[in-house]
């Protein structure tokens, strides 16, 4: 049934975007593409119709699923029916959005062409970070660089490609592309930069404060409720986009105070035992397990615990992957950690190897952690929980969040579908 349902919202999303030719901005990136959606949504929100890919719906069958403006059908025949018939009475009228801003995946080599091919004209091509997320089904790291730069080798030359210039494969990449490049980051480079970044507590609430150059103009950025340099990231390529959309920086410097980060990504949480949470469950790679270590290093007044679980789909880099983060943990000098899974093995083989000083325990699941976990706390701890989707580390939040009749909202992967999984 996926391989019809996948051919039908083909033509579905052609056929829509032949209609009503919605400006397209697309995104991509090993990590960071949520969140940079959102906040490209919520710049170019401010002053047009937008959007915006739902959840995480980035792969063949979530961003025409956008384009179409419905959710999935599941493993419902019927429920597809209706949604391929709501779609088509959509192609005679329909109060359509003037931009869409999509999250493209990759799985597989092909996985963003195929996208592309869907879309045709891409207006601004973003690509936020490449890193070794997702390799399983990829023959060396150098293909997952080929398939994230594909998406700006075909845009056009009055298009635009908005590129994570702190990242050395994405900066390398500027040349393939015929579009007017606008690189963002902390590199002195980028047309946007980024500088004065720092975590500050306004009015009860801790946020990031940075500013922004461009162009002789320089704009204080600040995030309410959003920890770390991704949700930075995210920020200033929202503000990029906006750029090309005439929106200027104080305007986008503006809508960006009502930014929220998505949920499991590096948002902070009230504990049980007067502690600190800081939530960055919804999934794991390297790049991001050092940014979200880096944090709690920073950030930490009390002690240092991070419970993390293993990271998925690493391939060959397996190994490696979890000894670098082994050894984060060990230069931010941690003091409690305890791990989750079997891939996690590898992070506390490594901490021994490294006669690491701190604290380390490991258990086969987030089920069996979440208690000893509670037990661990004591007032003024900052604790750090994150790991792949698969190890489930948001029922560790929910276990020593303070107020955890809000996990519904507030937490990843809440819905029904999800919590009866064990």
């Amino acid at each position: 049934m996926r391989t019809l349902v996948k051919k039908i919202l083909r033509l579905l999303a052609k056929l829509t975007l032949a209609r009503y030719k919605p400006r397209v901005v697309a995104i991509t990136g090993s990590v960071g593409k949520t969140s940079t959606k959102e906040a490209v949504a919520v710049v170019l929100g401010s002053t047009f119709f937008v959007r915006e890919s739902l959840g995480n719906y980035n792969n063949e069958l979530g961003v025409p699923l956008t384009i179409i403006g419905e959710e999935s059908g599941g493993k419902n025949p019927y429920a597809w029916v209706w949604i391929f018939i709501k779609a088509l009475v959509k192609l005679i009228a329909a109060d359509y959005p003037k931009i869409l801003v999509l999250e493209m995946g990759a799985d597989r080599p092909g996985d963003i062409g195929y996208l592309v091919e869907i879309i045709g004209r891409i207006e601004v091509a973003v690509i936020t970070d490449i890193g070794i997320s997702h390799l399983e089904f990829f023959g060396a790291e150098t293909d997952i660089v080929k398939e994230k730069l594909s998406l700006i080798k075909k845009l056009s030359a009055d298009c635009k490609a908005v590129l994570n210039f702190d990242n050395p494969k994405v900066f390398e990449g500027q040349n393939q592309t015929k579009a007017e490049v606008l690189g963002f980051g902390f590199n002195e480079h980028a047309q946007v930069m980024i500088s004065d970044f720092q975590i500050i507590q306004v009015d009860g609430s801790w946020g990031v404060n940075f500013k922004i150059h461009h162009q002789g103009t320089v704009v204080p950025f600040f995030l309410p409720n959003a920890l770390g340099k991704p949700a930075v990231y995210a920020a200033t390529a929202a503000a990029a986009v906006g750029l090309r959309f005439g929106i200027n920086l104080v305007d986008a410097s503006q809508a960006l105070k009502h930014y929220v980060p998505p949920a499991g990504r590096l948002r902070l949480f009230a504990g049980i035992n007067q502690t600190q949470i800081i939530d960055d469950t919804y999934n794991a790679a390297p790049d991001s397990m050092f940014a979200a270590i880096d944090m709690l290093g920073q950030f930490a007044k009390g002690r240092k615990m991070a419970v993390l679980g293993g990271m998925a789909e690493l391939g060959n880099k397996t190994e490696s992957g979890h000894r670098a983060v082994a050894v984060k943990l060990a230069e931010n000098k941690i003091d409690i950690v305890i791990l989750v899974g079997a891939n996690s093995k590898i992070f506390e083989d490594e901490l021994a190897k490294l006669k690491f000083s701190g604290q380390v325990q490991w258990f086969d699941s987030s089920d069996r952690a979440r208690i000893p976990v509670r037990d661990s706390l004591r007032e003024g701890d900052t604790v750090l929980i994150k790991g792949s989707q698969a190890t489930r580390m948001e029922k560790i939040v929910k276990e020593i969040m303070l107020e955890p009749e809000k996990a519904s909202r507030l937490l990843v992967r809440q819905n029904d579908n999800w919590l009866a999984k064990p």
